[in-house]
């Protein structure tokens, strides 16, 4: 039987051989369990590098791509993320111990609960959760210094785009919902946006509207 000490220690070599090597994000994701937001049958499963299936018809993504998504968002210490996506809650956790402030929004009522849940359980203060359509961003609490959308559109969702601090950075995964996607790198500068190529991926299509669960 495995260890809780060697399955970390297997958990983290998995992701420095993906290509996860930025400290901070290590520590991060070292810090926060997997297993914490990996309910029911697949429970056993949680330190493995592989999506697993949540409510809702949703996915919690592959530790190593939420590493490497994390890892080119380059999250400050002082910044204000907004994470379009909630999932199981387990990438805004993440965050919440490399940024400032964490705002994330999900069409499914029932995931921003569930993690709602999660989040007070481990003391997570500065991640704020609503439901809501995420395609539209937070106007409200706009303009962010970083945007991470895990959910994929045909292009980077104009309304995110705007809510991009100058000298922010996006990451999106782009493409056809059944075909391969690219996960894209967005920078928003004084004169537009650069668009940096990451990595193929596979995430659930980004929909409009809010979830009926």
């Amino acid at each position: 039987m495995t260890s809780e000490a060697e399955r970390k220690m297997q958990f983290l070599f998995a992701l420095r051989s993906k290509g996860v090597t930025d400290k901070r994000v290590l520590e991060a994701m070292e810090k926060i369990d997997r297993g914490a937001f990996v309910r029911g049958l697949f429970s056993e499963r949680a330190y493995e590098d592989m999506p697993l299936p949540i409510a809702c018809g949703q996915t919690i993504s592959q530790p190593s791509i939420v590493g490497i998504m994390t890892q080119a968002l380059d999250v400050r210490p002082r910044d204000k993320v907004l994470e379009v996506g909630t999932g199981s809650g387990y990438q805004a956790a993440i965050l919440s111990q490399l940024a400032r402030r964490v705002y994330t929004v999900d069409r499914f009522r029932r995931l921003v609960d569930q993690a709602q849940t999660i989040f007070d359980e481990l003391g997570l203060t500065n991640i704020t959760a609503f439901t809501a359509d995420g395609s539209h961003g937070l106007a409200d609490q706009a303009p962010f210094d970083r945007i991470i959308v895990t959910a994929a559109g045909e292009d980077p969702p104009g309304p995110l785009l705007a809510q991009l601090k100058i000298g922010g950075i996006m990451v999106v995964p782009v493409g056809q919902s059944d075909a391969v996607q690219s996960l894209i790198k967005v920078s928003r500068s004084e004169t537009g946006y650069d668009y940096q190529e990451l990595a193929p991926v596979r995430f659930v299509p980004l929909l409009e509207g809010l979830g009926q669960e």
